[in-house]
């Protein structure tokens, strides 16, 4: 379906037209002067004529012209967007922990941010529908992304942190504290947070039971991930010896953010494990939203905008005096 961005610029259509009656009603009343109407009376040749063929290009010009500046476009069929998916929020630590390298990949071993992204950026291409936001937690928490449906965005994000890039502790008061305050600007009936962390809160200024409080009075609900291998083998000047790199891990804390607001904690000793975010996910009830449809447009203002250039070419080499030219160029 055709349709005009600014129908009312059509009115400048007339312009031209406006104009010739105004100057042929200064030519009748300069008429009245004996002298004037002696020149008037005078042939004037082709100048005479009332559509010559230059004053036809122009105005043929002048109609393009007004006829882009209403931004002419053509609608598509209506497409209906699907609206129904969830709310998640991915808070991820990077604290200088996330650095041990106690996870296996592809028989290597990787550090636990690495396993992390593998994993999350699968978790991320799967969410087609759902509204995905993230937040990079350590000495303070950071929103990276706000909600959005641009996934390819939020991986951008994902891909480009570092370790220590907000410092080396960790601030999970903070991260739930904020995952909060943005899923709160959202009229959402499905609130998720999924908080990646392998150690205690050991810095911010909320407390995680605080922010526990305001999680539970904004009906979001915690998913908790605790990051990191419970057995691994250091080399040292005394052989080799199995250590528990998870020791810092706070699980009961954990455990709680996730059961007070109806969530689970899960466990990630390894990639295996780490996998399950995709049932979690799976289980969680999609949202309710109005459908939204849109109508793909077209943009066709360069169609009358091509056709007054190529007019403009030809008006302008109808009136050029080519004898003129060619004599000067001999």
């Amino acid at each position: 379906m055709l349709e005009f961005g600014y129908p009312w610029l059509a009115v400048l259509a007339v312009l031209p037209l406006l104009l010739r009656v105004k100057r042929q009603a200064t030519t009748e009343a300069a008429l009245t002067l004996p002298a004037l109407a002696r020149l008037a009376s005078e042939p004037s040749g082709s100048k005479g004529k009332l559509f010559s063929l230059s004053s036809v290009l122009a105005m043929i010009i002048w109609l393009m012209l007004v006829l882009a500046a209403t931004q002419p476009r053509w609608l598509g069929e209506p497409v209906t967007l699907p609206q129904q998916g969830r709310d998640l929020m991915l808070a991820l630590d990077l604290s200088g922990s996330m650095e041990i390298a106690d996870m296996q990949y592809q028989g290597q071993s990787v550090n636990r941010l690495d396993a992390v992204k593998s994993v999350v950026s699968d978790f991320i291409k799967r969410r087609q529908g759902d509204r995905i936001g993230l937040i990079l937690f350590a000495d303070a928490a950071y929103q990276q992304t706000p909600l959005t449906f641009d996934l390819v965005t939020v991986q951008k994000m994902l891909d480009d942190s570092v370790l220590r890039l907000v410092g080396t502790r960790t601030a999970i008061g903070e991260a739930i504290g904020l995952a909060v305050k943005r899923l709160n600007t959202y009229d959402s009936s499905n609130k998720v947070l999924i908080l990646l962390s392998d150690g205690a809160n050991t810095a911010g200024n909320i407390q995680p039971l605080e922010a526990l409080q305001l999680a539970k009075a904004a009906g979001v609900r915690i998913h908790t991930v605790g990051v990191g291998a419970e057995q691994m083998v250091q080399q040292s000047v005394f052989g080799q010896r199995v250590v528990n790199p998870s020791q810092d891990l706070d699980e009961r804390l954990l455990t709680k953010l996730a059961e007070d607001t109806g969530g689970r904690y899960f466990r990630a000793r390894d990639l295996n494990e780490l996998n399950q975010i995709y049932q979690l996910i799976d289980q969680l009830e999609p949202i309710e939203r109005d459908s939204v449809t849109y109508r793909p447009q077209r943009s066709l203002l360069h169609w009358p905008l091509a056709i007054a250039l190529l007019l403009s070419f030809v008006l302008a080499a109808r009136n050029i005096n080519w004898r003129g030219v060619f004599k000067h160029a001999g």
